[in-house]
């Protein structure tokens, strides 16, 4: 798939999303004519209101010039009541009609709405004309200047950095955690971090990351790495890294992912500590991978894994959120005919994808302040690491779409099978705790919540504040967010926070305090150590970027 192939995959997704918001319209000329009379009786009062200088909520116009000039407040105003009418339009008239349908065009209206945005335009944002004022316009020649340095860094493509990518080096600053890589396959390297403590937890724990972007997200910089802090808490931390794939890699299957992946690892830990039980956490894929294992390993008898942990997993795809946006299979088979070519999905594809969600925090604010305001990018661990992105297989990634996200057959007993052994989630019975994020985009927590009661062990279900990731990297010294907790039978997601009780601070002691209850108990940490060593922590694997053919963003 070309650039232009790409660019009408978006607009033919565009027209026939917009074709059939005016079929609804012509259906309901009536609603129409009382969305236009409504908004024109607002924008009236608009006009009357103008002299009331109020705060706003969006932090997009936290500058004060956008209440106390007249003009400015009027423009942010007719914007944000634009904003409503057309958001309130879709909802009144397509929801009724077709809620997959007004699922996309609410999205496709937000990438308009945000787009359209007078912050993202020089001569309407007080910021970037005072910038202009201080620097004579300096500052949009140096913006030009970076945007085309942008661009020819992405081969054609707009390739905006969001953060300074020089100044975070892996193994130094970022992914950093002391450790050596004990084993290596196709797919990944396994990681043994190394102790701090004398006495160590006897049952070690094993991460598995998702594969749709680098581990290090749980160990980005010292005070926020979740792998240091379980470290000097005294446990034994494994961590799986995933290969970057490439052509090589093309043949490579789901299963594969799970015997080279975490059945691999087990083998391995259970060599280097001599344990034959271990606790497993799974991060977003990481964990829809660990529930297909423990299905797998069910059916096996194997009682290998003490306890699962799943943060912001999905093992019911029922709601997928605005991912589901880009998942008809239409779309999936255009996909799979471009990974056809490669044999592996671009990882700056699925990055584009992401970055789309949050299009105002992680593109238009970068626009503003790099092409607008002619500034470097400011260093930020997170964005550094949302950055670093990582190609899929492409049977891996059509197995996932396909079987998971369209079809949603992992919950439906016995619908996928892995090596010939059907899966079947009801039949685990392993004590599970389940961490949903409630401001998440990728994963939205009542459908984790869903996925969470199909187990059949005890559950412990956590919702925390903010995102997907931010909800998840919250270390307690932070002080920052909170999370919801019950031990309440018979809860669904509609009634779980009002059941459930609030507690300040991050949910990492929480969780600690719960997956004690399987470490069982404290031994000599030198009786942990092995000799096979094949490099230092981080390794090889993570530090395979996109290689240059691939090295462009949509």
């Amino acid at each position: 798939m070309d650039k232009s192939e790409e660019i009408n995959l978006v607009v033919n997704h565009l027209i026939e999303s917009w074709g059939e918001l005016t079929q609804c319209l012509m259906q309901h000329p009536e609603m129409l004519v009382n969305s236009q009379l409504s908004y024109w009786n607002d924008f009236q009062s608009l006009y009357q209101d103008l002299s009331q200088v109020q705060s706003d909520s969006d932090k997009r116009f936290k500058h004060t010039e956008w209440q106390s000039n007249l003009l400015l407040n009027f423009i942010k105003k007719s914007y944000l009541l634009t904003s409503m009418h057309i958001e309130t339009l879709i909802n009144n008239i397509v929801e009724k009609e077709n809620k997959e349908i007004a699922k996309k065009l609410r999205f496709f209206a937000r990438q308009y709405i945000d787009a359209i945005s007078p912050t993202n335009f020089a001569n309407f944002n007080p910021e970037v004309l005072a910038k202009i004022a201080e620097t004579n316009g300096e500052n949009l020649l140096t913006g030009f200047k970076q945007l085309i340095e942008d661009i020819q860094q992405g081969n054609g493509r707009l390739n905006i950095k969001m953060t300074d990518t020089d100044l975070f080096k892996l193994g130094e600053n970022i992914a950093c955690t002391p450790g050596k890589i004990v084993y290596q396959n196709q797919l990944m390297q396994l990681i043994q971090y190394t102790t701090t403590t004398n006495k160590v937890y006897q049952f070690p724990l094993l991460i598995i990351p998702p594969w749709i972007n680098k581990y290090y997200i749980l160990d980005l910089q010292q005070e926020n790495s979740l792998v240091k802090w379980l470290v000097d808490q005294g446990f034994v931390v494994f961590m799986i890294s995933w290969v970057n794939p490439t052509i090589e890699h093309k043949d490579k299957q789901f299963s594969d992912y799970m015997f080279e992946g975490p059945l691999s690892a087990l083998n391995i830990i259970k060599n280097i500590t001599g344990e034959k039980q271990v606790n497993i956490l799974g991060y977003c894929i990481g964990g829809t991978l660990l529930g297909c294992m423990l299905a797998y390993l069910s059916k096996k008898n194997h009682s290998t894994v003490l306890s699962a942990t799943f943060l912001t997993t999905l093992l019911d795809f029922s709601e997928p959120g605005e991912l589901g946006v880009f998942l008809d299979e239409k779309q999936i088979n255009l996909l799979e005919n471009h990974m056809k070519i490669k044999g592996y999905l671009d990882g700056r594809i699925m990055a584009a994808v992401f970055n789309t969600l949050r299009a105002n925090d992680l593109i238009w604010a970068s626009f503003i302040n790099n092409y607008l305001k002619g500034q470097k990018p400011k260093p930020f661990d997170l964005l550094y690491w949302n950055s670093d992105a990582t190609n899929i297989p492409a049977d891996v990634h059509s197995f996932y779409l396909k079987n998971m996200y369209l079809h949603n057959l992992l919950v439906q007993k016995n619908k996928i099978k892995l090596a010939d052994v059907s899966l079947d989630l009801s039949k685990i019975k392993v004590p599970s705790y389940f961490l949903a994020a409630h401001d998440d985009h990728i994963v939205p927590w009542a459908t984790c919540f869903k996925g969470s009661q199909i187990l059949n062990g005890p559950t412990q279900f956590v919702l925390t504040k903010s995102g997907h990731v931010a909800g998840v990297i919250n270390p307690p010294h932070q002080k920052k967010y909170g999370y919801w907790i019950t031990n309440k039978n018979n809860i669904t997601a509609e009634n779980f926070i009002a059941h459930a009780m609030f507690t300040e601070g991050s949910w990492w002691n929480h969780w600690v305090s719960w997956l004690k209850q399987y470490t069982g108990k404290m031994k000599n940490s030198n009786k942990m150590e092995t000799k096979e060593v094949l490099e230092d922590a981080p390794g090889s694997y993570v530090k395979q970027t996109i290689y240059t053919e691939t090295n462009n963003a949509l």
